[in-house]
């Protein structure tokens, strides 16, 4: 059913992109105003720096994206991106050393972010109602009653290199991300600016791109597509670079993105630097991989880093004809990848209410925020649980000491025992990845008695030293290449006899 005749979105990144594929089956048209030039090809531009970093695609992003856009998974792939299973194709250093290699339920596409938004504007292009406008910058949002029962919103104003234009419309969504001004333009217009819950842990991270050797010119040693260093649990002294969150992550085109972060401390910002602090995590096979490979970028550093949810849902009287979607309404720390996939579940659940209705009205506003507030709070709850461990970290989120002190004892332990039991139980495994790819809470997962049964066996096991899979290879040496799943042990097992 056609709810107006036009519907504007603001923004042309991933989450407007969705939007207006979520928008498209339900207005005669569908504006999308986007401030940058947009490319043609996978090319980097002013409005997305993160796209210089690696880009998660989790698989609840990859479903909602789906369904918006039949066929982009396929696509995604025929570009260059890389299907693969982490368990299998990443060599993964945590706690004291590599990890097994074994398969898994969990699968990935990896590609760079600006290949996920050629794609994804690709598919935006192929709809008939759509129209994107690029180099135009919105100057403002026309309103009606501000801050009523009656209030809403009625237009958008912009400005391009001819002028200023204004276009009146039966719906906005808002898609400018972190820096969004709608909530100022909101409280101008009369309604109260939204409280805003935040917590910063001091994340900053840097890249470099680099070109891989060919398949034939790989050591014999390089199984693994991915590499994944995670910070020590050591509590003594050791070098900063030990505490680094670190990947060689693959993407199309025969490339890698290595890049370390961290929590609250100074990143190289050169690329002497960088490749010093390389040799200093905590294997040398990093350094090692970044030296067999040709670098083609400099180093690119990122520190709006920070958690920040605006919280539309508590107005009284939200404005009608009025939602928002991605960083401007919850913006995650960048190194959980939640933030595609969250943008992209929010403008399929949009969708969703969209075709429950034949007239968008204040009911409507506050039914989809009470809807979104409790798909946002999955990965908001996720990223407050690490974050919130940390000295460093700052705002309105903050814990108590006490309360800090706890989580930061807690955590890592809590995150090694159930990386752990995943090795070895299949149903942990299971809801363990779903946590991962935002398809389950942490809650409902600790909550679920079979993993709790898994978790307990798991630890009483590890405890008499009964392990099914080994784990902590030398991090020093080449992570081990056998395959470690039961099924494999039992083949292996079957041809010696």
């Amino acid at each position: 059913m056609r709810l107006g005749k036009t519907a504007v979105v603001l923004g042309g990144s991933a989450a407007g992109l969705c939007t207006a594929g979520a928008l498209a089956p339900h207005f005669d048209e569908v504006l999308v105003l986007e401030r940058d030039e947009l490319p043609a090809e996978a090319e980097h531009r002013r409005g997305v720096p993160q796209s210089k970093h690696p880009h998660f695609l989790l698989n609840s992003g990859r479903r909602a994206i789906g369904e918006l856009f039949p066929g982009f998974e396929d696509d995604l792939i025929a570009a260059g991106g890389l299907h693969l299973m982490p368990s299998m194709d990443a060599a993964y250093l945590d706690g004291e050393g590599w990890s097994a290699r074994k398969r898994g339920t969990m699968t990935m596409i990896y590609s760079s972010r600006i290949l996920i938004e050629r794609v994804l504007r690709d598919k935006v292009r192929g709809l008939t109602n759509v129209v994107i406008r690029e180099g135009v910058s919105v100057t403002g949002l026309t309103t009606r009653a501000g801050g009523t029962p009656d209030g809403e919103v009625t237009g958008v104003g912009f400005s391009t290199s001819a002028g200023v234009e204004h276009v009146d419309a039966d719906f906005v969504v808002d898609a400018m991300g972190r820096g969004s001004p709608v909530g100022a333009w909101l409280a101008a217009a009369g309604w109260p600016e939204p409280e805003v819950r935040t917590l910063d842990a001091k994340v900053t991270y840097t890249s470099r791109w680099y070109d891989l050797p060919s398949p034939s010119e790989r050591p014999p040693s390089w199984w693994w597509h991915h590499l994944v260093i995670m910070p020590t649990p050591d509590k003594g002294d050791h070098p900063a670079e030990h505490e680094f969150l670190v990947n060689f992550f693959p993407i199309e085109g025969n490339r890698v993105i290595a890049c370390m972060g961290s929590w609250g401390i100074e990143m190289p910002r050169t690329t002497d630097a960088f490749v010093e602090s390389a040799r200093r995590v905590r294997t040398p096979l990093f350094a090692d991989a970044m030296d067999r490979c040709a670098p083609t970028s400099e180093v690119h550093l990122t520190r709006s880093t920070g958690n920040k949810w605006r919280r539309y849902d508590l107005l009284r009287t939200p404005p009608k004809g009025l939602v928002s979607i991605g960083d401007s309404i919850c913006a995650f720390n960048p190194f959980y990848a939640q933030g595609i996939s969250s943008a992209a579940g929010s403008a399929l659940l949009l969708r969703g209410h969209l075709a429950r209705v034949n007239r968008i009205d204040s009911k409507f506003s506050a039914r989809f925020l009470a809807a979104q507030r409790k798909l946002l709070s999955v990965p908001w709850s996720l990223a407050m649980a690490r974050d919130g461990g940390y000295a460093c970290a700052v705002g309105s989120e903050k814990l108590p000491e006490w309360r800090r002190r706890v989580v930061a004892a807690l955590s890592s332990p809590a995150f090694s025992l159930i990386v752990g039991a995943a090795r070895e139980d299949a149903v942990v495994d299971e809801h363990f990845a779903k946590v991962f790819n935002l398809d389950e809470s942490l809650g409902a997962m600790l909550r679920n008695p079979r993993v709790l049964a898994g978790l307990v066996r798991y630890r009483v096991r590890a405890a008499l030293g009964k392990h099914r899979v080994p784990f902590g290879f030398d991090p020093q040496a080449e992570p081990p290449a056998t395959d470690y799943s039961p099924d494999a042990a039992a083949t292996a097992t079957a041809a010696v006899r």
